[in-house]
């Protein structure tokens, strides 16, 4: 089980207020890693930072904008002044303030998207690799999502920024992989959190869970359990790759 122990890593994860974030933050650190809680608002980082310190893990909160350059070199910056340079990434953080068909898209929507869920991590991954690479290597994992892997009515440029980050995973696989930094992404299903509310609340999520092979919808710890692995040693070999977690929903027979 050693493979598995985080201990003395140092892990940012965006995103890390609330939902599948906060079970990732919390995860890590209950497997040795100091862990950076990140989101837009300071207060609620410091209550999730809060809770993995009174389970006994170490943590800080870094109030992160990662639409903005600017904040995000600063989270960079500070959770190597305070914990020591990053060896796991995991970016989390996401926006979608749209629900319709492509064709009523505002312009100024679909930057949001893509500057948040696509360009952030981009930007993350650049600051964090050299640190990776100095310090002998590094896991990074992108937060995808199983609408980035089928087509979509209502969720369409949150759906091809999810295809993006499974592509950044694999385009930095490539770049990064002879510093001996691995690169993921996971996809999850439809996960009970506040971000995907208006899809699980109600009938729909009810046959959604029906319509699963394993009859129900996931939870944040679901995918936690997942990026803790993924982060590990135990996933020293894997690369590149898109690991789907939601429950066998994209499996499902569809007669």
């Amino acid at each position: 089980m050693d493979h598995f122990d985080l201990s003395g890593t140092v892990a940012v994860v965006t995103g890390s207020s609330r939902g599948i974030g906060r079970a990732i933050a919390r995860t890590l650190a209950s497997a040795g890693a100091k862990v950076t809680v990140t989101s837009r608002k300071i207060e609620a980082c410091e209550a999730v930072a809060s809770e993995i310190i009174a389970d006994g893990g170490k943590a800080i909160a870094v109030a992160c904008n990662v639409s903005d350059k600017v904040q995000v070199s600063n989270l960079v910056r500070e959770t190597q002044a305070q914990h020591g340079p990053v060896d796991i990434l995991v970016c989390n953080a996401a926006t979608n303030p749209t629900y319709g068909p492509m064709a009523d898209l505002d312009d100024r929507a679909v930057e949001k998207i893509f500057t948040t869920n696509v360009q952030g991590p981009a930007w993350l991954i650049n600051l964090v690799a050299p640190q990776m690479a100095e310090s002998g290597g590094g896991a990074i994992i992108l937060l995808s999502s199983i609408a980035g892997l089928t087509g979509s009515k209502n969720l369409g440029a949150y759906a091809v920024s999810k295809a993006a980050d499974a592509q950044l995973a694999r385009n930095y696989a490539v770049e990064l992989g002879a510093q001996n930094i691995r690169v993921n992404a996971i996809s999850p299903g439809l996960i009970r959190t506040d971000f995907a509310r208006a899809l699980w609340e109600g009938e729909d999520g009810q046959a959604f869970a029906a319509r699963t092979p394993l009859g129900r919808l996931g939870e944040p710890e679901d995918i936690a359990g997942v990026a803790s692995f993924l982060a590990s040693d135990a996933a020293r070999f894997i690369t590149g790759q898109v690991i789907v977690v939601d429950g066998g929903a994209l499996i499902a027979d569809p007669f």
